[in-house]
């Protein structure tokens, strides 16, 4: 059983984290899953252009909940300065605590300009920018992890050279998400990389894949030794996962699966949330994506499940959520099945002779993407 997770000058217990994700991990979702249990839980990413150059949408997106302790924001970026001072600002007028760098996003629009994780593979750029943003929030004592994955392919594998820069350059710890960028979602993680993570570096390695129940968070520390987790799809329309995620680091018992009504009230805390921070048209617009994640497996009617797909008010989202059936027990076929995307494995998209050299410091322009949210 793992430790409370030491990230610099932060303590995080029990040793999880939720995964950053574009359009879900709003401040909204983060207090949700946050309620649950303790933990880190992380912005959806940020641009360092789109955070140096005050862009509006960048900006709306940093919002945090007061019950946030730690303030945590994934950090995207390609040049060295720009995330210099991406994370100054940060630190400065933010007052975030904890800064993640995504090096693992393996979106093509990402990746064909050499971000996210095609950028590994530029080991000498990627030193660059990871001792830059270290040293920028090393002057306000906050830690820095990156997030990265096993490589671009399985020929050109990053994970192991990337743990080790990381360690050289001060992060306080390493994410692994043990896929390849060609694999996108899709497939097994290779949990067999993140015990090889593990005995290649000392300062803490975060396992990410596959984590659908708790027991898979302590199945994945058995087997590799990692210090931690990081959840991302398994917790989409569960966010009492994190409940249960706290019980098993405690070695207490597993909480009882919800019963429909119980999911409904999850739902309604949902809206309710997204509501406060967004306004009531927005909010339930944002709830949508998030029906049928928490209704995966439940007997609920497709009219219905339609009927709140299309809900644009808190009245009428408790009006839909009445006709649920409270008493309907939890789909126990659902355990530990995938959720969200999965997709199928595709070769990456890069930019012209991008692997002919992995030294090469050069930066294409049009990587420094300036809006954030993916």
């Amino acid at each position: 059983m793992a430790a409370s997770l030491t990230l610099g000058r932060l303590c995080i217990d029990p040793p999880v984290v939720l995964a950053p994700m574009a359009g879900v991990t709003n401040a909204a979702y983060r207090t949700l899953c946050r309620e649950q249990g303790a933990g880190l839980y992380v912005c959806e990413m940020i641009t360092s252009r789109g955070v140096v150059e005050r862009d509006e949408t960048t900006l709306s997106m940093l919002v945090f909940d007061p019950g946030e302790s730690v303030r945590s924001v994934q950090l995207y970026g390609v040049d060295p300065v720009t995330m210099a001072r991406a994370t100054e600002i940060l630190c400065c007028e933010y007052g975030v605590g904890h800064i993640d760098l995504n090096f693992g996003c393996p979106v093509p629009k990402v990746t064909r300009k050499g971000g996210g994780a095609a950028l590994p593979w530029k080991r000498r750029l990627l030193g660059s920018i990871l001792h830059a943003t270290v040293a920028a929030a090393t002057a306000y004592d906050v830690p820095v992890t990156m997030k990265t994955r096993k490589g671009i392919d399985d020929d050109h594998l990053t994970f192991l050279e990337a743990g080790r820069i990381a360690e050289d350059s001060g992060c306080a710890a390493v994410g692994l998400h043990a896929r390849t960028a060609a694999q996108h979602y899709s497939g097994l993680a290779d949990w067999d990389a993140i015990a090889e993570l593990v005995q290649e570096v000392d300062i803490p390695v975060l396992g990410n894949g596959d984590i659908w129940e708790a027991s898979d968070a302590l199945a994945m520390l058995d087997k590799t030794g990692c210090a931690g987790v990081i959840v991302g799809r398994g917790c989409l329309g569960r966010p009492w996962l994190f409940r249960d995620l706290a019980a098993a680091f405690v070695d207490g018992p597993a909480p009882a699966l919800p019963a429909l009504g119980e999911v409904a009230a999850m739902m309604r805390r949902h809206a309710e949330l997204l509501v406060a921070y967004m306004g009531e048209e927005r909010g339930c617009k944002e709830l949508r994506k998030h029906i049928s994640w928490y209704l995966k497996g439940f007997a609920a009617g497709g009219e219905l499940r339609q009927s709140l797909g299309l809900v644009d008010t808190l009245p009428a989202l408790d009006t839909l959520l009445a006709r649920l059936d409270p008493a309907e027990p939890f789909p126990v076929a659902e355990l530990g099945s995938p959720r969200g995307r999965q997709g199928t494995p595709r070769k990456v998209s890069l930019p012209e002779r991008w692997l002919d050299d992995r030294d090469d410091l050069g930066i294409e322009a049009s990587a420094e993407i300036g809006v954030s949210g993916g």
